[in-house]
């Protein structure tokens, strides 16, 4: 079965988060102009763009956070601007950065949203130890917050957003400055809590971190929707896939290059010891092996891959995949 669409036309409570032609300007600049957005119950939808695409301000716009100039959404079935404390009670946000008051431990920071958000003191306090639990910080429940690592502190900043028990929680670039490691914890993490029916909004500038989590892309630019579907189907958009040939002898590259070249449909590029190629024939890698084998050139990798979101998304933008 085919996944649904990213954008549709009509508002539908059936969608976690409907959104249609939001329009937010600062000044002369205008972040976001017309964009429309739809994610179903349960899912994950990835809003990726360049720095000052406005992803960052739709996720303002959809926590009530700021008031749209124009357009129309829905969280929940609530409207944002005319509903805006229901939808508060539906949502939790993570930002950019860790938002924890580093001179409290675990425990307190928990604790202290868990008051805030009208939870006695007992509740909080197990709702507290639940979440270190789930977020394996136990072990760290008594220490300063500003004593974890990134990553520790980057979970305690998700178990921050948790403790309302939302419905839908809003990623806006969780994993920045994040080691590689920390990065794999929370995706994990991520994909718990959409398995346990939370639905996520993922703003993410790592094209990788996208094509792991969610199940639909929005590509926005200059405050404007580029592109939707899923990573599959913005892959087949590029309309080539990507040989990859590292010869066996360093001496015989300019001739690897040259074969490479006769099949390529696109530019062929050098990085070091590796040539690349956009291809679209699906008979052009037995061509090259037979090439390669006619000219007696020995190879130590030869492979043909989809191309990556990365270059995806390089040429939805207008770069150089």
């Amino acid at each position: 079965m085919s996944a649904p669409p990213a954008i549709v036309s009509g508002m539908d409570t059936t969608y976690a988060i409907h959104a249609e032609g939001l329009v937010k300007r600062f000044g002369d600049t205008t972040a976001l102009d017309g964009v429309d957005l739809a994610v179903r119950p349960g899912t994950v939808l990835g809003l990726l763009g360049p720095n000052g695409a406005g992803k960052t301000t739709a996720v303002r716009v959809l926590a009530t956070l700021i008031r749209p100039d124009a357009g129309h959404a829905e969280v929940g079935g609530f409207d944002v601007v005319r509903q805006p404390h229901q939808v508060r009670e539906l949502i939790g946000l993570t930002g950019q950065y860790a938002s924890v008051d580093e001179t409290l431990n675990g425990t307190e920071n928990l604790l202290m949203i868990g008051r805030l958000l009208g939870l006695s003191r007992r509740a909080a306090r197990a709702r507290a130890a639940e979440l270190l639990e789930r977020f394996d910080l136990t072990d760290a429940a008594n220490r300063a917050a500003g004593k974890y690592s990134g990553g520790m502190r980057r979970r305690l900043d998700l178990a921050a957003s948790l403790v309302g028990d939302p419905r839908l929680l809003y990623l806006d670039e969780p994993t920045t400055g994040l080691d590689p490691r920390s990065r794999n914890e929370v995706w994990d993490i991520v994909r718990r809590l959409v398995a346990d029916g939370t639905t996520v909004l993922l703003t993410t500038q790592y094209l990788d971190e996208a094509d792991q989590l969610a199940g639909e892309i929005v590509v926005i630019d200059h405050g404007r929707v580029i592109a939707t579907g899923t990573p599959a189907q913005l892959k087949a958009r590029t309309g080539a896939q990507t040989v990859t040939v590292r010869p066996a002898f360093g001496d015989e590259l300019d001739r690897v290059r040259e074969a490479v070249a006769r099949v390529a449909t696109g530019p062929v590029d050098v990085a070091g010891e590796v040539v690349t190629a956009p291809v679209s024939d699906p008979g052009a890698l037995a061509k090259l092996v037979r090439d390669l084998d006619e000219h007696g050139l020995s190879v130590a990798e030869l492979a043909l891959r989809s191309p990556s979101l990365d270059e995806v998304f390089l040429t939805l933008t207008g770069g150089r995949a």
